[in-house]
Formats: structure tokens, C-alpha cells, sequence
């Protein structure tokens, strides 16, 4: 059932259209800066194919005087590591997904992480792309505000979660932030 709903919401989100996109990914760049104002310390995924564009939120982070990590998969595990905005320093995982080099930190350190989603439901449970990294992140650091981003077509309640399964705390597209929990 859930890789039946994967293919699903790639198609959905692959089809968005791209003027539209670009109009979105500024609302959600927007409401990022504005909801987490108070907050210093940022893991946000790089975005590749047709997910919500994380770029110009990490450029908005670091210019605000925000400390961004990217996640580098070691193993079965994301871990964090300092970016500041050299994308030279980028690399292709075998997922095709950027990386950055340099050395990880603990994700103690992390005040908000921004997570991929392939959809999520109303009860923040979101469907990813079955490898479990962010699920099991956030079991080894349960403080780290958990906010996922993504267009509103991503959000329905066709998605079911198992019992190994972390919700997010909140959900930010352009139409705004669905709260599930912690704000």
C-alpha cells in the first residue's frame, strides 16, 4: 500500500505547476523565517526532483544569521553536518540526493529539523521514501522540532503510519502551518 501511495504523490508532485511552484516555494521560504524566528539551529534536506525547493530557505537561514546543518547518511543514519552555503562542498549520495563533507555533529545541537515528505496525514505521521533515516533520527533526538514541508497537495489523510513511525510536529506549504503537536 505505502509504494503504491509513493508512486502516487511523486506523480501529484511531479505535475505541480511550475509557476505555481515557484510562487509556493517563496510562501513556504517566507513562513520558515517567520514561525521559527526564535530558533538558531537548522537541519534542513537538500531537495532534489520535484520536493519543495529547500535552497532558498537555506540561503534565507544562513543570510539570518542561522546555523544550518545538512544531513549525510553514515551507514543506516542521517547524521548533521555545518553547512555555509559553499555548494561546492556538495556531493551525490547514491540516492542522487546532495551531501555535504566536512565533519558531523551531534544532533543535540539541533533546534528544528526540516524534513522530506511524500505526503503526510492529519495526525503529522508522513509518508518518505521507505529508507526510515528521519524516523530513526528523531527516536535518537526526540526534542528536535520536527516540521515537514511540501506543497498542500501533499496532505491527506490516505497515509497510514506503522508503529515505528515518528510524527512531525508540524506541516508548512504555502497554503500555511497545520499544527499535529509541539509548536
Amino acid at each position: 500500500m505505502k509504494e503504491s501511495l509513493r508512486y502516487k504523490f511523486k506523480i501529484k508532485r511531479k505535475y505541480f505547476m511550475y509557476s505555481a511552484r515557484e510562487v509556493a516555494d517563496g510562501a513556504i521560504a517566507d513562513t520558515v523565517l517567520s514561525a521559527f524566528e526564535s530558533k538558531q539551529n537548522f537541519l534542513v534536506y537538500c531537495s532534489f526532483g520535484s520536493e519543495a525547493d529547500t535552497r532558498s530557505v537555506i540561503i534565507r537561514l544562513l543570510n539570518a544569521g542561522k546555523k544550518v546543518y545538512l544531513p549525510r547518511v553514515e551507514g543506516n543514519e542521517i547524521v548533521p553536518v555545518p553547512y555555509f552555503g559553499d555548494e561546492g562542498a556538495l556531493t551525490e549520495n547514491k540516492y542522487g540526493i546532495c551531501e555535504p563533507a566536512g565533519k558531523a555533529v551531534g544532533g543535540g545541537e539541533i533546534d528544528v529539523c526540516i524534513t522530506p515528505l511524500l505526503a503526510v496525514n492529519s495526525r503529522g505521521y508522513r509518508l518518505g521514501y521507505g529508507g526510515g533515516y528521519y524516523d530513526r533520527f528523531f527516536a535518537r533526538y526526540p526534542e528536535i522540532l520536527r516540521a515537514g514541508i511540501g506543497y498542500g497537495l501533499q496532505f491527506s489523510d490516505e497515509v497510514t503510519e506503522d508503529e515505528w513511525d515518528k510524527p512531525l510536529d508540524l506541516f508548512i506549504s504555502e497554503r500555511g502551518i497545520i499544527y499535529f503537536g509541539r509548536k
